[in-house]
């Protein structure tokens, strides 16, 4: 922004100059030129005064001094030099001349003045007075260089004051600029300091409220999730007692699967608190605390679990990966939270059998989550957080889902409205590429 309004000022401010400077360099120029001709007329008028009618027959004549520099002369009839300083033959401006005018003009690099001497109503000589032209072109060069170095002074305070202008406009931007940084790298504490411009000063107030809002906003939902998550690890972790407390003393054949699932399901319930709570710590999305596990074995536990829930409602769950490298390795907690979601999703909205497919996309791998059915409504909507009715949304699931996927790099998207299909696209990491992470 700085050199922004350097350059702004500067130009403006060598428009000025220009449109100021060169008309008054071409007015003192013809101001210069006109100065010495008049100063030549004089002379020559002066002289051309002093002329007696009997310098024809011999009578001296005294001229005045020619101007500076210059030559004054008297021609007579002919043409001829009679007196003073001059070309011995007149030029054409003298012939000019004795037809009875005043003649202005340039002869052989001189400003030249011809005036004509009368008496009794006859031209009897012409008084030439010239001067070099190169003297007045030097004049008008020192005159033009010191307009050059005016303009030069003028353009150089111009810069030194658009400087500081722009000093002055920046430095309030910037600092807001180095807050909005200080904000983006997770410090809500920094706050726009007041400058002397009134625009600015409005911006920075606006910013801070905005802020403030934010932060409050941000700890009260921090405070809900915190408590919530609270209230759900105390009963969840007695449950989970009570139920491993059953399977101990239970000898009943037919009550023991069902204890066995009951605690399996409260085991994964805890399991996504806890990966609710890890994503609402927005700092450690970019950075998954749960360990990397090969593709294989995580599908085989994803089909485990979910294979009796879908054969209740008498749907089939297939899964092939086939496709998937063997030391293919992805972020084990996240994505099979993904793809639980995806999978009761189906089982909800869904028809048919669901399938898991994992295709290998050489950087990535790709798990789509496929049923029979159809999306309705706006497909876009799909993914709004906490919207359930009228088709605009799923609740919380998908939106979830789609979040704990930028948590690991990776993106989810509804790449078929019919059948339904979700595309999971997750990094691929080999096996040891986490131990040369950590040496580095």
């Amino acid at each position: 922004m700085r050199q922004r309004v350097v350059r702004v000022a500067l130009t403006a401010a060598l428009v000025a100059v220009v449109l100021l400077a060169v008309p008054l360099a071409l007015a003192i120029r013809s101001s210069l030129y006109a100065g010495q001709r008049d100063t030549l007329e004089r002379a020559a008028l002066s002289g051309a005064v002093r002329v007696s009618p009997d310098y024809v027959t011999g009578d001296p004549v005294e001229l005045p001094a020619p101007p500076v520099g210059g030559r004054l002369g008297l021609y007579d009839q002919q043409a001829r030099l009679r007196a003073g300083s001059g070309p011995r033959a007149g030029d054409a401006v003298v012939r000019r001349a004795l037809g009875a005018q005043v003649v202005r003009a340039r002869s052989g690099g001189d400003l030249v003045v011809a005036v004509p001497v009368s008496h009794e109503e006859r031209v009897i000589g012409v008084v030439r007075a010239s001067t070099p032209a190169d003297a007045v072109r030097y004049r008008v060069v020192a005159v033009w260089a010191v307009l050059l170095g005016v303009a030069a002074l003028a353009l150089a305070v111009a810069v030194v004051v658009a400087r500081r202008q722009a000093r002055s406009l920046a430095a309030p931007l910037e600092d807001l600029s180095r807050h909005c940084r200080a904000v983006t790298e997770g410090d809500l504490s920094a706050r726009a300091a007041p400058s002397s411009i009134t625009e600015i000063d409005q911006v920075a107030r606006t910013y801070n409220e905005m802020l403030h809002s934010l932060s409050e906003l941000l700890r009260q939902e921090r405070d809900f999730t915190a408590n919530a998550s609270h209230q759900l690890r105390t009963p969840l972790t007695g449950l989970q007692l009570i139920l491993e407390a059953g399977l101990d003393q239970g000898d009943d054949a037919r009550l023991r699967p069902v204890l066995e699932e009951a605690l399996a399901t409260t085991r994964r319930l805890h399991h996504t608190v806890e990966e609710v709570l890890r994503l609402s710590r927005s700092r450690e999305l970019l950075r998954p605390t749960t360990p990397d596990l090969p593709v294989p074995p995580l599908l085989r536990e994803i089909e485990e679990r979910w294979h009796g829930l879908l054969a209740r409602d008498g749907r089939r769950l297939e899964c092939d990966t086939s496709d998937a490298p063997d030391d293919a390795r992805v972020p084990g907690g996240p994505v099979a939270e993904i793809l639980g979601i995806l999978l009761d999703n189906a089982r909800v909205h869904g028809r048919g059998t669901v399938r898991i497919a994992v295709r290998d996309l050489a950087d990535a791998l790709a798990f789509d989550v496929s049923d029979e059915g159809a999306v309705h409504g706006e497909p876009t909507r799909l993914f709004d957080r906490g919207r359930t009715g009228g088709g605009a949304g799923t609740g919380i699931g998908l939106a979830l889902a789609r979040d704990l996927a930028a948590s690991v790099g990776g993106r989810l998207s509804l790449t078929s409205v019919r059948p339904t299909t979700f595309t999971l696209l997750v990094p691929l990491r080999q096996d040891g590429q986490d131990g040369q992470d950590e040496g580095e």
